[in-house]
């Protein structure tokens, strides 16, 4: 199986682009959709998107990721092996929190071999050129190696931000990774462990498992991707304390009740 994340929406047809050049190297492979609709060139939400959607794949999918601000210039273009999953994509971030998710990333390789890319390469669309081919070789089982150089985990490229958990006692700043449609707030905190009241830039809010309070009310939720979540119960979390993904908050523990 092969999985699909960018930010090329379906108005245009790039992904039915890299949906032929797949069929044509890897026929009858199937390719599920994660999303196309992260916003433009945003690599942090595409993160996001592809660690809460990766990891309810069946082991050996290949997630194909493609948020590419970079492409044409000099970023590598990656191949990444974890315990369960092969990832591909331009390193620049977008892939890591992921491959963190099952594990960490066992091999990475620069795709820098032409022979699984396709003949001519265009320097704006590398999800068609690199990625998508690179991806269906990979489904049908040529081995990780053979498409390119190795690369040291270590110098992979990270987005700034980790997981932040909570101290004890006082606050911790944590990030904004992602803001859904509906207003939600996903923090970097995870949402384990939460319980009783949190404190959220210094106001006591309470923590529900589900939103079960009066409309209107802020809440704190332990989150479907396993992050607290900042929400007004049917209202809008980030229009109401003003924040948007990459921003911080400061959260700590709050009282019991």
């Amino acid at each position: 199986m092969i999985t699909l994340l960018t930010d090329f929406g379906t108005v245009d047809g790039f992904v039915g682009a890299m949906k032929g050049v797949i069929a044509s190297i890897a026929p009858g492979e199937p390719v599920v959709d994660i999303t196309h609709d992260v916003p433009s060139q945003d690599v942090q939400n595409g993160a996001f998107a592809l660690r809460a959607a990766s990891c309810f794949y069946p082991p050996g999918t290949v997630h194909c990721a493609v948020v590419d601000p970079g492409v044409g210039t000099a970023r590598r273009a990656l191949a990444l092996q974890t315990a369960h999953y092969r990832f591909v994509g331009p390193d620049n971030g977008l892939m890591l929190w992921a491959a963190d998710a099952d594990g960490g990333v066992l091999k990475a390789i620069s795709c820098t071999n032409p022979d699984f890319h396709l003949p001519d390469v265009s320097c704006t669309f590398h999800g068609r050129d690199v990625f998508a081919p690179v991806a269906a070789h990979l489904a049908i089982d040529v081995p990780l190696v053979e498409l390119g150089e190795p690369v040291d985990p270590v110098d992979l490229v990270r987005l700034p931000w980790r997981e932040t958990p909570l101290p004890e006692e006082g606050e911790v700043e944590a990030w904004v990774v992602h803001v859904d449609r509906f207003g939600n707030v996903v923090t970097s905190v995870p949402g384990k462990d939460i319980q009783g009241r949190t404190l959220i830039d210094g106001k006591d809010v309470q923590v529900c498992k589900a939103y079960d309070r009066p409309p209107g009310t802020l809440v704190v939720v332990p989150g479907s991707a396993g992050l607290l979540e900042l929400s007004v119960v049917r209202g809008s979390a980030a229009e109401l304390l003003d924040l948007d993904t990459g921003d911080r908050v400061r959260i700590g523990r709050g009282g019991s009740g």
